[in-house]
């Protein structure tokens, strides 16, 4: 049995600038780090040439083209692979903005080239899964979650307008990088929801709207800011960074926030945080804080109805984690 555990990730600065219609007119770049939170896939042989498939449902099927999971069949399909048990377990759940599919598909990835014998790097792991999730299944998203799953760890994530993909780790002092994490909060709203819904229109909003675009690209410019805040150990402006970037964030599309959103944000902010943001391409899951640690006990009473998650960073991106052939 071939085992992997993928990380998902938390998306700081940035995020639709890894989009095409904004990367292929001027580079992109994301802040992001990968989190102890994870997608564990396992891959077993199944006793005959039928292809078991468990996530949220249960599938048994003769042929790769029956599979009604989307990424499973078209990554069988690539693999030619027949007669598997492909079963999966998260920590957190899909469509809560945390970058869950594309860390189901890297692992998924990873565990099928490891079944075959194969060592591969993050980095064709990561370029695989782009391939697999925006050109086969043109699924309207961008590439900075399959690049986070695959390499893990604090990071610029900068996309070129060849459509090229640089990775470049941010250094920061370990006692600030500590202290980064004690201040970051995470909260459940509740509500999942579509990523394609919102990023549509985000999409369409960039390219038709240049106050939209011009927006993007204030995000990217302070991607190099806040980086600089980390690594000179300027944690509350780095804070200060994520409220600038959650104003600039919400008027790209109408779909990612709400009043009910809007006001859990104005209420943490009352309540002692300097920033935040909801994670991913908006419109429900987590909320992210950043709250200086004194003021914490109070954000967590005033948003006592919506689930905390703890979270801590994670350095490794995926991982096989069993490999017993």
């Amino acid at each position: 049995m071939i085992g992997t555990r993928t990380p998902f990730r938390v998306s700081f600065i940035g995020g639709g600038s890894d989009l095409k219609e904004f990367y292929s007119r001027a580079p992109g770049c994301v802040l992001s780090t990968s989190i102890d939170k994870y997608m564990y896939i396992f891959v077993h042989p199944f006793f005959d040439e039928k292809i078991q498939v468990k996530y949220s449902k249960t599938e048994l099927v003769e042929n790769i083209e029956d599979i009604k999971h989307p990424i499973v069949r078209e990554i069988l399909s690539e693999f030619n692979l027949q007669g598997v048990d492909i079963n999966s377990i998260a920590d957190i759940p899909a469509g809560t903005g945390l970058g869950s599919s594309s860390s189901y598909t890297v692992g998924l990835l990873h565990a099928l080239y490891a079944y075959r014998g194969e060592i591969v790097s993050p980095n064709t792991l990561a370029e695989k899964a782009c391939y697999i999730e925006i050109d086969v299944l043109n699924e309207p998203i961008g590439k900075q979650d399959q690049f986070a799953a695959a390499y893990g760890g604090l990071n610029i994530i900068r996309f070129l307008e060849d459509g090229s993909v640089k990775i470049e780790p941010i250094k920061m002092e370990e006692d600030a990088y500590k202290q980064l994490q004690k201040c970051l909060m995470m909260f459940y709203t509740g509500t999942s929801r579509s990523a394609s819904e919102v990023l549509i229109d985000q999409k369409k909003n960039i390219i038709s709207d240049k106050d939209k675009f011009n927006a993007q690209l204030m995000m990217t410019q302070m991607v190099e800011e806040s980086k600089d805040c980390l690594v000179k150990s300027n944690l509350d402006e780095f804070g200060e960074k994520l409220d600038s970037n959650w104003i600039l964030k919400r008027t790209l599309s109408k779909t990612i926030s709400n009043s009910i959103f809007d006001d859990i944000y104005n209420l943490a902010k009352e309540s002692g945080a300097i920033g935040g943001k909801i994670l991913g391409a908006g419109g429900g899951g987590f909320f992210l804080f950043y709250c200086p640690p004194r003021y914490q006990d109070k954000l967590r009473f005033n948003l006592k109805d919506l689930k905390e998650v703890p979270f801590k960073f994670d350095k490794y991106g995926s991982k096989i984690i069993n490999m017993d052939k």
